[in-house]
């Protein structure tokens, strides 16, 4: 972790945040309590409670789940945003989003669906669970 003179609203109320630096690549989740920065490669799912930025070089391969979020690189998988997601101008998503509030710069490149609600979508996904098979779904008497 890294602790910085920046904004609030740059580095979250306790001023810590962490940084994934360019040219570094991690496999597997993520899970954080302060902002994130993102400038290397993440394959897997990022679980953020404050603001996950992906810088232009950033690249996550996998779902992202935030409260708040701006994205100048690229994501391939599904995004849910508990408030507001920026999407700048060299942003390249695919995949499904669910947000409150959405901004899209022009020239950011965005394939997937979409969902806005007054709900916050980022907190199901975080207690979704898996379906319960039926073991007598098979026919068995």
């Amino acid at each position: 972790m890294l602790k910085t003179k920046h904004s609030d609203e740059q580095a979250g109320n306790s001023g810590i945040f962490n940084v994934l630096a360019g040219g570094t690549v991690i496999t597997g989740c993520i899970v954080t309590e302060s902002d994130f920065r993102l400038d290397g490669r993440i394959e897997g799912d990022i679980h953020c409670k404050g603001k996950i930025v992906i810088g232009p070089k950033g690249c996550i391969l996998g779902n992202v789940i935030s409260e708040n979020a701006e994205v100048l690189g690229t994501v391939e998988g599904t995004i849910r945003i508990g408030e507001k997601l920026i999407l700048k101008s060299t942003a390249q998503v695919k995949g499904d989003i669910f947000i409150q509030v959405l901004e899209i710069e022009p020239g950011a490149s965005f394939n997937g669906g979409c969902t806005m609600s007054g709900k916050n979508p980022a907190e199901p996904a975080d207690r979704q669970q898996p379906p319960r098979l039926n073991p007598n779904a098979n026919g068995a008497k």
